[in-house]
């Protein structure tokens, strides 16, 4: 089987960090695939688009030569462009969904990203000091202690490939807007949230779960990057899961 992985806002298939490869060594029968989006790593070069229907057409291309049927786990924004892929494609092209701390518009602006997180996001994406800026990214994402090491490598993947202001801006964009078909994709997708978030609030992926009826697991006390905070959970969240 193969996968496709979707990192969130301005974030690119660097940021991962080791988690591909702890997936790879804990399903070694299956294949991860880590894709940008437009705007971002491989494709920082590129505009954005400013919808997440245009944002999702755009990755879809990019893997058509991924024999399918395939599965997706993607965060935060990556779940959104995930979903509406999701509602996009002949019934059975999509195998598997896992959607970690994604929102939608099924739930209120508050909760799709919490009032105290709307001036620091703002003032991230506008910080001239990259080393800072990234440091200070991991600290809202991450509820662990962030060790000058990573912060240094995300310094180091913004200066090799950087995302321009107008595509943050557009992606910004595209996030709020975006809203789902009513019609439920598949019988069953794996909603991953963190009950520490300070980003987006847990109960956007209820909201999910409560309409469509899909698998919900929260964790306890991690951030919103919840593959850094803790990659084990999510792959014993998955071995549980997947046998289903």
């Amino acid at each position: 089987m193969h996968w496709i992985l979707l990192r969130g806002l301005t974030r690119e298939h660097a940021h991962w960090g080791n988690f591909p490869s702890r997936l790879r060594e804990a399903f070694p029968d299956q294949l991860f695939h880590t894709v940008d989006l437009p705007g971002t790593g491989v494709h920082y070069l590129e505009n954005s688009p400013s919808t997440v229907a245009a944002i999702r057409q755009k990755v879809s291309r990019q893997v058509s030569h991924i024999p399918g049927p395939f599965s997706i786990l993607a965060l935060s924004m990556g779940g959104m462009v995930a979903l509406d892929w999701a509602q996009h494609v002949p019934e059975g092209q999509i195998q598997n969904l896992v959607l970690i701390n994604t929102s939608s518009g099924f739930s209120p602006p508050w909760q799709r990203m919490r009032p105290g997180a709307w001036p620091r996001v703002l003032r991230l994406l506008g910080r001239r000091e990259l080393f800072d800026r990234e440091r200070d990214i991991l600290r809202l994402t991450s509820n662990r202690e962030v060790p000058l090491s990573l912060a240094k490598q995300w310094y180091s993947i913004q200066r090799r490939r950087p995302v321009n202001p107008r595509n943050a801006l557009n992606q910004l964009t595209a996030a709020a807007r975006y809203k789902p078909d009513e019609k439920r994709p598949m019988p069953d997708a794996l909603l991953l949230a963190s009950r520490g978030d300070r980003i987006v609030h847990w109960r956007c992926s209820a909201a999910l779960e409560e309409r469509w009826q899909w698998t919900m697991k929260l964790h306890p006390d991690a951030g919103h990057d919840l593959p850094l905070d803790d990659p084990e959970w999510i792959i014993q969240q998955l071995r549980n899961w997947l046998p289903r």
